[in-house]
This record gives C-alpha cells, sequence and structure tokens, in this order.
C-alpha cells in the first residue's frame, strides 16, 4: 500500500478538554513534519452542555448517535488528524452531517475545539489570544465562503481590498493590491460594479480575491462552488486549479461532490460521523478503499483516469534486447525463440526503449538493422497513462502494452487482458 495512504486509527484519544474562552497569548513552537504547513492533532468537537460525558463514552465506544440521545451532546468532529503539505490542494468531503465544515472552522477558530491541536506553520494556535487569533486570520488563514458573503454597498475593488483596509493598509497600497488580484481572477475590468450587478460565478470570484488579496499561507474553501451553476462551477474549479499552478498556493477545500474533490483534489479525506476515515490521492482512494463507505462514494463516477498504467504494469522478465538499432536483425531472432516470447523489447545502451520486435519480423529483416525489424503499429505509453488511453491503444494492437517511464526507459508492460480485467470490473460497478 502507498505510504500516501493513511486510515482512521481504531482507538480514539481525547486530550483534556479544551476551554473555548482561553486568551493566553503563548503560542509555543511545535515540532511537526518539515513538509506540512498545517497539521491537526486529535481535534475533537462536541456541542452541548456535557462534553466531557460525551467524550467519555466515545471511550467507551458509543456512537454520536447514542451519546447524543444519553447526553444531548452532538459529536460534529471526532479525533481528526491530519497534514496539510505546502502548496498542495486538500479536500476534505463527506456526506451532509459528515462534520466537514465544522472541521474547517475549526482550522481558524470560527468554532472553538473542545480538544485538539490545529498548528499553523509550527505554531499552536489553540492559546493564542484574540489579537493574535485575528491577526492569523488577516494574515495566514483566509477563507471562501459558500454564500460569497460580500459587502453589498461596496464595489468589487473595496470588496477585495476590505482586508487589507482592516489591516490597515493605505488605500493606495490597498487598491493596487486589490486590482492584481483582481486581474489574475479575470474581473480586472469590473473593479467600479457592485456585486448585486455581477452573476453568481463572478461573485466567486470576487469573494476568492478578497482572500487572495492578504496573501495567506492557507486559504480555506468551504463548499465554495456549490451554490453555483454548474458550468460556472466547472470554471470556477478550473480557475482554482490555473492559479494554484501558477502560485502553489496551499488550499483546504470542504465538499460534498466526489467528482470536484478527485478533480481538484491532490488529495483527499473522507470523513463520516465525525471522523476522518481516509486520506489519499483519488487513485489510491479508488484502488484500496477503507470500507464500503468509501467505496460507495465512487460507485456511479468514471474512475478510469485514475487507473494508471503504474498500477497495471508486469515487469518483462524475458525477451529484452539491449543493442544498438544498427545491429544485424538475425543476431536475435534465435534468442527471442529460445525465450518462448511472443514480443521482443529493443532497449538501447542506457535502456531507452526503441520499439518493438517478433521473431517473424527479425526473420523478415534479415541482416537489416534491428531497427528496420521494429513494429510500427506497437506504441508505447507514458507510466501515466490512464485505463482509456491503455483501452484505445490495446484495441489496435495484438500484443503487450510497452510502458515507458519519464526517461523514456521500459517500465515494463501491460497485457490486454489485464486492461479488459479492468474495464469490466468498472462497468459491473
Amino acid at each position: 500500500m502507498s505510504p500516501n495512504l493513511t486510515f482512521a486509527s481504531e482507538q480514539a484519544v481525547y486530550p483534556g478538554v479544551a476551554s473555548s474562552s482561553s486568551t493566553s497569548s503563548v503560542a509555543m513552537p511545535v515540532s511537526v513534519p518539515a513538509n506540512e504547513i498545517l497539521t491537526v492533532q486529535n481535534l475533537s468537537k462536541i456541542f452541548g452542555p456535557k462534553p466531557e460525558r460525551a467524550a467519555e463514552l466515545l471511550r467507551q465506544g458509543l456512537g454520536r448517535n447514542e451519546i447524543f440521545q444519553q447526553t444531548g451532546n452532538m459529536v460534529a468532529v471526532d479525533n481528526v488528524s491530519l497534514g496539510v503539505r505546502a502548496g498542495e490542494i486538500f479536500v476534505i468531503m463527506g456526506l451532509s452531517g459528515s462534520g466537514k465544515s465544522t472541521l474547517v472552522r475549526l482550522l481558524n477558530r470560527l468554532i472553538e475545539p473542545t480538544s485538539g491541536k490545529v498548528v499553523l506553520e509550527g505554531r499552536d494556535i489553540a492559546p493564542m489570544s484574540t489579537p493574535e487569533l485575528r491577526e492569523v486570520r488577516r494574515k495566514k488563514m483566509a477563507m471562501v465562503f459558500q454564500s460569497f458573503a460580500l459587502l453589498p454597498n461596496r464595489t468589487v475593488i473595496e470588496n477585495v481590498a476590505y482586508g487589507l483596509e482592516v489591516a490597515g493598509e493605505k488605500k493606495a497600497e490597498r487598491y493596487e493590491v486589490a486590482r492584481n488580484v483582481l486581474v489574475r481572477v479575470g474581473l480586472g475590468s469590473y473593479e467600479k460594479l457592485y456585486p448585486g450587478e455581477l452573476s453568481g460565478g463572478m461573485q466567486q470570484r470576487v469573494g476568492l480575491a478578497r482572500a487572495l488579496a492578504v496573501n495567506p499561507s492557507v486559504l480555506l474553501m468551504d463548499e465554495a462552488f456549490s451554490a453555483l451553476d454548474p458550468l460556472i462551477r466547472f470554471e470556477m474549479q478550473n480557475e482554482l486549479l490555473r492559479l494554484q499552478k501558477e502560485e502553489q498556493r496551499t488550499v483546504v477545500f470542504i465538499s460534498h461532490d466526489i467528482e470536484e474533490a478527485i478533480k481538484i483534489g491532490g488529495r483527499v479525506g473522507v470523513m463520516k460521523d465525525g471522523r476522518l476515515v481516509q486520506v489519499g490521492t483519488p487513485a489510491e482512494l479508488i484502488q484500496s478503499p477503507a470500507d464500503d463507505y468509501v467505496r460507495n462514494f465512487f460507485r456511479n463516477v468514471d474512475v478510469s483516469r485514475f487507473q494508471k498504467a503504474s498500477s497495471l504494469l508486469s515487469r518483462v522478465e524475458r525477451g529484452v534486447i539491449s543493442c544498438d538499432a544498427a545491429t544485424p536483425a538475425d543476431r536475435y531472432t534465435n534468442e527471442l525463440i529460445d525465450a518462448g516470447v511472443e514480443c521482443g523489447y529493443v532497449c538501447d545502451e542506457a535502456g531507452r526503449y526503441q520499439g518493438c520486435v517478433t521473431s517473424a519480423s527479425l526473420r523478415q529483416c534479415g541482416s537489416a538493422p534491428i531497427r528496420n525489424a521494429l513494429l510500427h503499429d506497437m506504441a508505447a505509453v507514458s507510466i501515466d497513462a490512464d485505463l482509456h488511453e491503455l483501452s484505445s491503444i490495446a484495441l489496435r494492437q495484438e500484443h503487450d502494452v510497452p510502458i515507458v517511464d519519464a526517461a523514456g526507459k521500459l517500465a515494463g508492460v501491460v497485457s490486454c487482458r489485464a486492461i479488459l480485467k479492468q474495464v469490466m470490473q468498472r462497468r459491473a460497478v
């Protein structure tokens, strides 16, 4: 199993119940993995009058419904731990009521946690004072809401510059930043309009621009595109991917839409009943789901584009021919027959794949250079090729599909039988 793929622990850990009114200004550095900009450790949120009692029942193994019936407390987030890497889009998804929106609000303490830690750039935000936390929200962890949350009596540029205004930036400076951000989200000529004069997609772009204007370390997006029409939503997803590619933003994106999650997410965390069930890349979740809950998310989704050649290939044990392309073909005819294989895979001295031959093509070529014996209808594909591409190639040729790595070296082959098996499994699902 891939080391990127993680499953929720079987036993929850509940530190002492945190006070929601802590105002200490001491935010001590916390040791976290070097590549993580945001780290969540055993984070829980229990709504209601007796969170300690509810936490004790959780330790005893009771479910959230039973706890609610016995105590009137609702377990919204249950012992969640995760790490967000710098420059990635980390999607948290789940059904309605799974706790994903509560979790994202715990990250910047819009909701106070019951227990656990949220570590941003090495500092735990839990003990931060109100002024310190306000600075974090202004400069480090901006948020984009589903409802746009624009100020209707302010122009587009005034909305985008609002965070900088609150931070005390001079008007000329904050407007310059706002104009640059508006250009980046495709609204450079709309700065003087009011939100009511814009379409829903444009309003969401303004919300995104406002968050980007403060240049945050982490951008939180709570179902930011779910209220948009499908076409506009598609455009906004592409816009986010474009910005992330150009600027390497770190984004925590909340979604209930599996198609959206696998489109934009570098990694995806799946939540159920307040718990984080599984974390992994879309391909990892599809190929190794933790349980039926995760598996069912992909039941009606075409996941063939996440089935990569790298997960289907087999190594070539026999039939690799290492030689110069000018070497006479007949030198390898008997060698290929003795190997008992249908195809030979010709590689140069550096291991780079040159093409495929058969004993028949070698015999026909005779003493001519082996390059003349290469089969013209045998295509090689990248190790990152998906099942769609593999299927289309397998339909055009009768032999196994050669797979090459980024350096052009032969990584292995994918048999037509393996491709057909995967296609039939996808169809059955």
